[in-house]
């Protein structure tokens, strides 16, 4: 259950999955983006973690890929890599992503990240930045994955 004080508009709540969600264990993170969250091209993606999130995030263990969305009978996985080139800020505040092509819109993408979960339990808001191909260079908020990390 989700419960925020403030319900703004400014909030786009995002679906992801993780496989594990005890602290200290390795977990599988799929962030997914659906076609309807956003509207333009990809041309660079930024992940924003909150520095709470205390573990460290291994640029060769994140990628970008198309995504097929799990449910009862199948689960959420990688179907095809997107090329591209992976940074991760040396506090681990934000991970950004350049594909090597703009990433087309209608179908569902995601950044998959295999880490350990924090020792801390709790709720962690990581949000969505896009910067679309165009002649300002300027990332737009898409939306926020909520993480549960659990005792």
């Amino acid at each position: 259950m989700e419960f925020r004080w403030d319900a703004s508009k400014d909030y786009r709540k995002l679906y992801y999955f993780m496989t594990d969600t005890k602290r200290l264990k390795r977990s599988e993170y799929y962030l997914v983006l659906k076609p309807k969250d956003r509207n333009t091209a990809i041309l660079k993606l930024t992940v924003a973690i909150p520095k709470s999130f205390d573990t460290k995030i291994d640029p060769k263990f994140v990628k970008l890929c198309y995504m097929k969305e799990g449910g009862m009978l199948s689960r959420t996985h990688c179907e095809q890599d997107i090329p591209s080139a992976v940074e991760v800020a040396s506090d681990g505040s934000a991970i950004e992503i350049f594909p090597a092509t703009p990433v087309p819109t209608g179908k569902t993408i995601g950044v998959y990240i295999n880490l350990f979960n924090p020792f801390d339990m709790g709720m962690y808001q990581f949000n969505a930045l896009a910067q679309a191909p165009g002649d300002v260079p300027v990332s737009g908020y898409l939306g926020s994955w909520l993480i549960q990390v659990d005792p």
